[in-house]
């Protein structure tokens, strides 16, 4: 019993309709959170060489772009900021009229239903490119202080958060990063905020397209002494059971799909919601592929995308979101 030919799987594989109402993973537009490029200025797009069908917008474009998402069933957005001004402490990123906040706000004001997520970091708004405060760590080296960097975190999210961000996403990977944007969160009477950590974010080779959006490459060294080392999967479970105990709402794995493994782990161990990014570099790669006529676009980006629900994600950060939106209809 249960030989060939008595025991033939396929029978389970013929009929579209059946294979359909067999599938255990499927992906909804609900579950995708769409990024986007917001510069200062009025009038301004700009196309970014390096991801192709994305482009930087100043707040007046940027805003029909949000509503053009959502009458395609997205719901989410994740603002990341493009600043003229920079300096060492980044103090734009807290600024009221950064346009983080200022798309945020009118965000709010008009499509009030619409999710806004808020990246909470420094590197796009230092002159260094690092994501904190530098300091000599020996005569030719620098490092990002950890403790002073928690301080303009916190100022950034919690103006963020004023701004109407309904969630706040701090990436710069220091330690004790969301306990004191919880605390200062609570301390400015913002209990409803929640917060999206990138508990899990390695020092990876893919970060190089959003680099240039982002226009935040750092000028000296690399972002090892505190992104994740690859080589280290098992760091991923301190780092999150750290971020659960100080009062993150989300996680947040990045990358996603050269991290299966690692979502499936935290899926096993923790029951908070579970977020996973599809970074720029996993998007331009299969643009490119793509462009050549080496793959087949839509057939990759849901192939892709499903296994990273699959491997645990409640939700997928991506750049494919607005297209899927539309394939997934």
């Amino acid at each position: 019993m249960g030989a060939y030919p008595t025991t033939r799987l396929r029978r389970l594989r013929y009929n579209k309709t059946l294979r359909d109402m067999l599938a255990g993973v499927s992906l909804r537009r609900e579950e995708l959170i769409a990024p986007l490029f917001v510069r200062e200025g009025e009038n301004d797009q700009r196309s970014i060489a390096s991801m192709p069908g994305q482009d930087q917008y100043s707040v007046d474009l940027a805003l029909p772009i949000v509503g053009r998402r959502r009458d395609k069933g997205l719901r989410a957005v994740l603002l990341f900021g493009v600043v003229e001004q920079k300096d060492d402490f980044g103090t734009r990123a807290w600024s009221a009229d950064a346009p983080v906040q200022r798309l945020t706000a009118e965000i709010k004001a008009k499509y009030p239903d619409m999710l806004v997520i808020t990246d909470t970091c420094l590197c796009e708004y230092t002159k260094h490119g690092h994501c904190g405060t530098v300091h000599p760590v020996g005569p030719d080296e620098m490092d990002v202080d950890n403790d002073e960097t928690l301080v303009l975190l916190a100022k950034a999210a919690v103006s963020q958060a004023q701004a109407g961000a309904d969630l706040v996403a701090p990436s710069a990977m220091m330690d004790y990063q969301v306990g004191a944007i919880r605390q200062a969160l609570d301390q400015a009477g913002l209990h409803r905020t929640g917060i999206m950590s990138y508990s899990v974010k390695f020092a990876s080779s893919l970060y190089g397209p959003f680099r240039d959006a982002g226009e935040s490459p750092p000028q000296f060294g690399d972002r090892r002494s505190y992104q994740m080392d690859y080589r280290s999967p098992r760091q991923a479970l301190a780092e999150a059971r750290a971020d659960v105990e100080e009062g993150a709402d989300i996680l947040m794995v990045k990358p996603a799909l050269t991290y299966l493994d690692v979502i499936a782990e935290l899926r096993r161990n923790f029951d908070l919601p579970l977020a996973a990014y599809h970074v720029s570099g996993e998007y331009s790669q299969i643009k490119a592929a793509a462009a050549n006529g080496w793959v087949d676009e839509k057939a990759v980006v849901l192939e892709t995308t499903t296994a990273i629900k699959r491997a645990g994600a409640d939700l997928i950060i991506t750049y494919f979101a607005e297209t899927l939106a539309e394939w997934l209809e």
